[in-house]
């Protein structure tokens, strides 16, 4: 069994001080209480350490690849799409599974304890199923266990080419299945999680009104009962002006009033979301995830996050294409969209409340949610995903309660503070860094170095 005494902790009650907290050999937390048993650990501050509830691993090889202007007089988003396609070109599984590797080092070693994986590319180079149509599904499992990052694995539907139901080209041939063809596909992604370890969730990503059918996105969600699921939706005005075109509604209002999604399900972006389709989102207790560096990156827009949140919602965040791996920078950039936006302050908190505690409950509660995970707080019974802090250093000041997660958000670039990670019970991070660190990192610089410089 494992001890943390904690100088502060962060409990569904609020903050307390001095706590002894338990971890049990399940990797849940098992009671918290007075200290009164020599410690393993120690901390000066634990939080629960949130889940990224999106990420494309593969996209991690190409941060800083895609920077150049194109030829295009406006570049955008679907520029930098055919950038991705023409990079798919060149990924094998072995790749993947270092890039993936890397990937999950650096989530664990910025303060998240697991990933939901939106993972869509299943195929060959010619969009053929390999011998093992899971294939790439089991390097994604194989990267986790390595790491010890907690995993929620979202196998991709992708039908079609566009809302006009064209066929895949290009780069799209190797995200692409039909309905029978992907639910074997999904069993093969339940094998390798089964066979790999106990710390998994499986649910379903219908990647998008675009690529997938009324039919299409019916099989799939049929395919996780009771399990997450996840969907890529408005996140850009031609998105809209596409779906609204081939559905007759725009995409987040057509999924609200045909499929009526409800709290396992996590809507992606949300970007181009208007006053009414918000208020549905609050009321159907879906999760929006938002991911605010890659938004920034592909020029999306911004999220109406105050108002979600004034009508009650629910929201975490997500890294996306990876660009960039930082959790407290994600909350960060997040709150500054809206003050920018709105022309606020602390533009996400309660009057009188910190702007910190706000992003950071969102985050870590409705991460887990939409994760499936039994996280999110330091409670008992939980899994014990856990972020200790160090709080004596020159960017913290030993500063406690909401003051120290204001600083850790908006003073300090959180990350400099990390000191610990745990993800269900397992001692992934300490002293700042991951145990593979090294190992991987050597991984990944070969598959870069294999991959070029330039797409």
């Amino acid at each position: 069994m494992q001890i943390i005494h904690a100088k502060q902790v962060l409990t569904p009650e609020g903050w307390q001080e001095d706590r002894q907290i338990e971890l049990s050999t399940d990797g849940r937390i098992s009671w918290i209480g007075a200290q009164m048993t020599p410690p393993t650990d120690r901390v000066d501050l634990l939080l629960p350490a949130p889940a990224n509830l999106h990420s494309h691993a593969f996209q991690r090889a190409m941060a800083g690849l895609t920077e150049r202007r194109g030829p295009d007089a406006r570049d955008s988003f679907w520029t930098w799409r055919r950038l991705m396609y023409r990079f798919l070109d060149r990924l094998t599984p072995d790749h993947v599974e270092a890039i993936a590797e890397q990937v999950f080092v650096e989530m664990l070693e910025t303060g998240y304890a697991a990933v939901a994986e939106f993972h869509y590319l299943h195929h060959d180079f010619a969009g053929l199923p390999f011998a093992n149509i899971a294939e790439m599904s089991e390097r994604i499992v194989a990267a986790a266990r390595a790491t010890g990052i907690g995993l929620t694995l979202l196998p991709v539907l992708y039908q079609h080419g566009g809302c006009d139901g064209r066929a895949l080209a290009g780069g799209q041939l190797r995200f692409g299945n039909d309905p029978e063809r992907f639910a074997r596909l999904h069993q093969g992604a339940a094998q390798a999680l089964a066979a790999g370890f106990d710390d998994y969730v499986l649910g379903v990503a219908p990647h998008s009104l675009r690529a997938v059918d009324g039919p299409g996105l019916a099989a799939a969600v049929a395919l996780a009962p009771g399990g997450p699921v996840h969907i890529h939706i408005a996140e850009q005005p031609r998105e809209v002006d596409e779906v609204h075109a081939r559905l007759g509604a725009r995409p987040l209002r057509w999924l609200l009033d045909n499929h009526a999604p409800d709290a396992r399900w996590c809507l992606i972006h949300c970007t181009q979301a208007d006053a009414g389709e918000i208020a549905g989102l609050a009321r159907s207790g879906a999760v929006a995830g938002l991911c605010p560096i890659t938004e920034a990156n592909l020029g999306d827009g911004i999220f109406a996050a105050t108002e979600l949140a004034r009508a009650g919602g629910r929201f975490a965040v997500g890294s996306d294409s990876n660009v960039e791996i930082t959790l407290f920078g994600e909350l960060r950039l997040l709150d500054y969209t809206q003050r920018l936006r709105d022309h606020s302050r602390a533009a996400l908190a309660e009057a009188g409340g910190s702007a910190g505690r706000a992003l950071f409950d969102q985050a870590a509660r409705h991460g887990a949610q939409a994760a499936g995970r039994d996280a999110g707080a330091i409670a008992p019974g939980q899994f014990a995903d856990l972020l200790g802090i160090e709080t004596g250093n020159p960017w913290l000041a030993d500063r406690r309660g909401d003051t120290a997660l204001d600083s850790l958000i908006f003073g300090c670039k959180g990350g400099r503070c990390i000191r610990d990670v745990w993800a269900a019970g397992r001692h992934v991070v300490s002293a700042g860094r991951h145990a593979r660190r090294d190992i991987v990192a050597t991984r990944f610089r070969a598959a870069l170095d294999d991959l070029g410089a330039t797409i």
